[in-house]
């Protein structure tokens, strides 16, 4: 069977490899077999190794060949499986001088499974000494050079599978993001929240502000959106009768790619009935604590080269941050037109004709006030205008029981007091829809059943979601989203 080229092409290196692989299969032996069971990672053959005072005990493991070091009779090598590394001892006069030559056919990146006896060096490393071996994939492509290893970032997120051979960290730092899953869904469960699972190509893409990815059903001949959120089919749920559920989901943006965003991306969000935005902003802080310690050991922990505390949250009202970051008081700004005046002052020069006094306003927030949020902070009390799927404060209903969660100048998280109202609701539908008709196509689409859902009846409640991205990239001690995401989208070359 012909080989196919990779991307590099054919190197002097590929063709040694591909010259063994032939030479192996002319000596019956299978480079791709079914099956081979391992008896013990490596970690545990060490752990066993000491706790049995040094004895020497036989032993069945598999793993990939990361180095290799050449006595002529003899070889060490190091084989790394998934809970670390070992050393193997290759001797001829252990081995049959035939079956030593077949490992002379292996190569750097070779998986193989050993079985021998563990035993302790001169030198005092635990190794396990081959009396038999079995190849169990040959590999075709040399992995990076040992001291340089892969460190190009492009290739790093382009290849995943080199990056998680080669560097451990990167892939003890995806460990962490599965356990901080892992710990959201146990604390969750444990306060009665139930996971539940929504449509992710949706007929109506809503419950949040973003421009969807259109796709086709050939079937039934009609496009369908990929879900931007998951939001109004919780809520249907709460109306249903479940009252806690939350949701570990992936959403679609087609929005733009940078350090922060990617336009798949893993949200949790959570819904909770009977209760309100002072409840989910309790929740997040105690999630918050609570994971920093699970991963961390502490709520206290350095992130980026500055200190940060995730049981310690400022908490500011929206108006009183852009008082304070942006130098803005909001009661200077009575109408639209003051608003676009002093956009226009500021530079901001490509106002839309769909936003708002609030919209305008919110510009100078995202400009001059998000990046400011350094230490962990909770802004609070939101606009009505920009904030249509929340419930407004009752003394003063030009503003919402809404808070968002930031950290470094990110937002983590967006809470609030769910709207329930179905005519109030269907009012924030039309605004939204007037809005994309003038051009802003991030605008939310108007969604019927979903007031037929609401007029059915849905209890005051609290809702939540938070970015599981974001979040991972403080605790990995990250700047960038692709570092938390296993294979990040990119442009094809």
């Amino acid at each position: 069977m012909k080989m196919p080229e990779n991307n590099t092409g054919i190197t002097d290196e590929r063709q040694s490899r591909i010259k063994k692989l032939e030479e192996l299969r002319k000596k019956n032996i299978n480079p791709y077999p079914n099956i081979y069971k391992a008896e013990m990672y490596s970690e545990d053959v060490k752990k066993k190794f000491i706790d049995n005072n040094e004895s020497e005990f036989q032993v069945s493991i598999g793993g990939r060949i990361m180095l290799v070091r050449d006595f002529g009779k003899a070889k060490f090598a190091t084989l790394k499986d998934s809970e670390g590394k070992i050393q193997i001892y290759v001797r001829k006069d252990v081995l049959s001088e035939e079956k030593y030559e077949i490992f002379n056919l292996f190569d750097t990146g070779d998986i193989i499974g050993v079985t021998g006896k563990v035993f302790k060096t001169h030198k005092g490393e635990i190794t396990v000494l081959v009396e038999d071996f079995k190849l169990l994939s040959k590999s075709i492509n040399s992995l990076p050079e040992k001291w340089h290893g892969l460190t190009d970032v492009e290739t790093r997120y382009r290849q995943r599978y080199v990056d998680l051979i080669i560097n451990d960290n990167v892939k003890n730092d995806f460990i962490i993001r599965f356990k901080v899953i892992e710990q959201i869904r146990k604390i969750l469960t444990g306060k009665g929240y139930l996971e539940v699972e929504t449509p992710m190509m949706q007929v109506i893409p809503g419950g949040a502000s973003a421009k969807p990815f259109i796709t086709h059903h050939n079937a039934l001949d009609m496009d369908l959106y990929l879900r931007i959120a998951p939001e109004l089919f919780l809520k249907r749920l709460l109306v249903g009768g479940f009252e806690k559920v939350f949701e570990l989901n992936r959403n679609f943006r087609n929005e733009g790619v940078d350090t922060r965003h990617n336009p798949e991306f893993t949200m949790l969000e959570l819904y909770m009935a009977y209760g309100n935005c002072r409840d989910m902003m309790d929740l997040f802080q105690e999630l918050m604590k609570d994971l920093a310690v699970a991963v961390k050991g502490g709520s206290s922990f350095d992130y980026q080269g500055r200190k940060f505390d995730f049981a310690d949250w400022k908490k500011l009202k929206y108006v009183d941050a852009l008082k304070a970051y942006a130098g803005i008081d909001v009661n200077d700004i009575k109408t639209r037109e003051d608003a676009k005046k002093l956009a226009i002052q500021k530079g901001f020069d490509s106002i839309g004709e769909y936003e708002g006094k609030w919209g305008i306003i919110n510009i100078f927030f995202e400009e001059y006030v998000e990046p400011e949020l350094l230490d962990p902070t909770i802004i609070y009390d939101y606009p009505a205008e920009i904030s249509p799927l929340s419930k407004c404060r009752e003394d003063d209903r030009e503003f919402v029981e809404r808070f968002e969660a930031y950290a470094a100048g990110r937002e983590i998280a967006n809470a609030f007091s769910e709207l329930n109202d179905p005519f109030t609701q269907a009012e924030r539908f039309l605004a939204q829809a007037e809005k994309k008709a003038q051009g802003d196509d991030e605008a939310m689409y108007v969604d019927e059943d979903y007031i037929n859902a609401l007029e059915y009846g849905m209890p005051p409640a609290g809702g939540m979601g938070i970015g599981i991205d974001r979040l991972v990239m403080f605790l990995i001690d990250t700047g960038s989203i692709r570092d938390t995401i296993l294979f990040p989208t990119l442009k094809t070359r």
